[in-house]
């Protein structure tokens, strides 16, 4: 397909515009001389950097890969009709039929945004990470530093990338192995429903290569165990262990999975809750 650099350029800086801070769960800031994102915070949401947005908008940077598209659309909230028009206009076939969607709903999104108080995570089918909120970064570490192709929790537990050891170390209470085995089975299941999906052929081919432990579950689990509420242990650095329910909540009609982390009222854990939403703050007020 033949890039139209004008349009995409005029797409996204209307887009900017449309989305509501509010509604992309960022705090209102006194000033706003416009309505919509700011290029800082678009770069934000969409893991990318402010410079490189600029050149996007500017037309001094061609030819954005499908995964840094895949990203704006995602942060600017786009419908799908909406993401495949920003696709074609840099000349990309938009995501098929048949392969692991990334696109997560507005509708989703704008409620995950609502609930910022919570770390959430949203999870394609093949566990790559697509969304997630300034809580999520205080209490894993921020994923926008890493690859966009490393943000995959399969990733973090069998492989030997950037991802491996980025995350602050988990422990499951119901064990670390039946927690691998589950996201396994699960990739299990996501190859049977998506043959097609390059990408994630290569992850398990790639896993299986690099870690016996994968190919082990590979080859002994045969369907996929309901996910289940489960409590973690996260070892932070900054306010020591914390101990949380995890809540794995499935998006109908999207194939995505909503990860939240929660505290009952009035805990240790919850006040130390508290503390990371002190830091997700200073995040968001040190944008420029």
């Amino acid at each position: 397909m033949t890039a139209s650099h004008s349009g995409f350029c005029a797409l996204l800086r209307a887009w900017r515009d449309r989305l509501s801070p509010a509604d992309a769960g960022l705090p209102a800031m006194p000033g706003r001389r416009a309505p919509g994102l700011r290029r800082e915070e678009l770069a934000q949401l969409a893991g990318l950097s402010v410079d490189y947005v600029l050149r996007l908008e500017q037309s001094r940077a061609k030819n954005p890969s499908p995964q840094v598209v895949g990203a704006l659309a995602r942060a600017l909230q786009l419908s799908r009709a909406e993401r495949d028009q920003l696709y074609r206009s840099a000349g990309l076939l938009p995501p098929q039929d048949g392969t692991v969607s990334t696109h997560v709903p507005p509708g989703i999104q704008r409620l995950a945004a609502r609930l910022g108080d919570v770390p959430i995570g949203v999870f394609t089918a093949g566990w790559t990470l697509v969304w997630w909120n300034a809580m999520w970064s205080a209490l894993h570490s921020d994923p926008s530093v890493l690859p966009t192709a490393e943000r995959n929790l399969a990733r973090a537990l069998f492989g030997s990338g950037a991802v491996h050891g980025s995350m602050f170390a988990v422990q499951a209470e119901r064990g670390q192995d039946a927690f691998a085995a589950s996201i396994v089975a699960d990739l299990k299941d996501a190859v049977s429903r998506y043959p097609a999906d390059a990408e994630l052929d290569r992850l398990v081919r790639e896993l299986r290569a690099m870690s016996d432990d994968f190919a082990h579950h590979w080859a002994t689990q045969t369907a996929a165990a309901q996910h289940t509420t489960d409590r973690k242990t996260i070892h932070h650095p900054e306010v020591g262990d914390i101990l949380l329910d995890c809540d794995i909540l499935l998006v109908p009609g999207a194939d995505l999975r909503m990860v939240t982390y929660t505290a009952a009222a009035g805990t240790s854990d919850a006040g130390k809750l508290d503390l990371l939403r002190v830091t997700a703050d200073r995040t968001a007020d040190a944008l420029p």
